[in-house]
């Protein structure tokens, strides 16, 4: 009777109320940074949709043009060990810094240890580029949805130490 309630809680459940229950899967420190980083992006990109994916092997924010993926152009990435900030299109991005890491044919991403790393200059420069190159650029004006994508029923556990 219980598991019953649980799952009937989580279909009622809003879109924040999901969120929150995506983030406690992480350690206290994940959790908060998570919180932090997508403070400071909603306030960075307050246009954008935000589509929540809960996957396999990573839990995902992406901050998009529109509902559709593959107008992403920044996305939080998390998993037990750590955050990071995921260029969609990062391949593409001009790095003169050399922070963008990954070899794959799109996607690069840097390694967020603090809230703080998306304040330096060089960091909110790859954002500024990201939103540039956008091919279906942000709205003007108004307030992202938050869309939750997807929750795979299999996960990696996003804490370490976890089985």
């Amino acid at each position: 009777m219980k598991t019953t309630k649980r799952i009937a809680s989580r279909v009622a459940a809003t879109g924040e109320q999901q969120l929150a229950i995506f983030i406690n899967k992480f350690d206290r420190k994940n959790a908060a940074l998570i919180r932090s980083v997508r403070k400071l992006l909603r306030e960075r990109l307050p246009t954008a949709n935000e589509l929540v994916y809960d996957n396999y092997n990573f839990f995902v924010i992406g901050y998009c043009s529109t509902e559709r993926p593959s107008d992403c152009i920044v996305s939080i990435a998390a998993g037990a060990n750590g955050i990071g900030l995921s260029f969609y299109y990062g391949a593409t991005l001009p790095d003169p810094h050399r922070l963008l890491l990954g070899s794959g044919s799109q996607n690069r991403f840097i390694r967020v240890e603090s809230a703080g790393a998306l304040a330096r200059p060089e960091v909110e420069e790859l954002i500024a580029a990201a939103v540039a190159q956008a091919e279906r650029p942000l709205p003007a004006s108004g307030r992202g949805k938050l869309v939750i994508r997807s929750i795979s029923k299999k996960q990696k556990p996003r804490r370490k130490g976890s089985d």
